[in-house]
């Protein structure tokens, strides 16, 4: 069961007890917020990221879990491979441009992607999504740029 993008285990994981599937369809608004805020954007630091970069990051963690994310913008970066996005991981973030990045990142997500058993059921999907999050991503790095 998933409610606003929240799974049954990520639920009762958050609410350290177990949850029914009515629970999660009864899920609101503001705690599925507080739950992509605590366990991805804050865990993630994207507060600290790029604009766009932030947002293939957060994305990512979403759908494939923060330490994975965490370590692809740390490979991409150059950073220390750790699954921990630190001061360290923001520094060599900073050193690339954005755009870099983003694109850098977009590509090898659908690389990881394409390496997953269920790539011929969800290939699409998970293409679209990126192809959706990267032109985004690319729109608010320019925005920023030009500000």
């Amino acid at each position: 069961a998933t409610n606003l993008g929240i799974t049954h285990l990520t639920l009762a994981d958050w609410r350290g007890k177990p949850v029914t599937t009515g629970d999660v369809r009864a899920l609101e608004r503001t705690e599925a917020e507080e739950i992509y805020r605590a366990r991805y954007w804050n865990a993630l630091n994207c507060d600290g990221l790029a604009p766009g970069v932030e947002l293939v990051e957060f994305d990512f963690g979403v759908n494939a879990g923060p330490a994975r994310a965490a370590r692809m913008l740390q490979r991409i970066t150059g950073a220390s491979v750790d699954g921990q996005i630190g001061p360290q991981t923001l520094a060599a973030a900073a050193r690339h441009a954005p755009q870099t990045v983003i694109a850098k990142f977009s590509d090898d997500r659908l690389s990881y992607y394409r390496r997953l058993k269920h790539w011929g059921s969800f290939g699409r999907g998970w293409t679209r999504r990126t192809e959706e999050t990267r032109k985004a991503a690319l729109d608010m790095a320019r925005l920023d740029m030009a500000a």
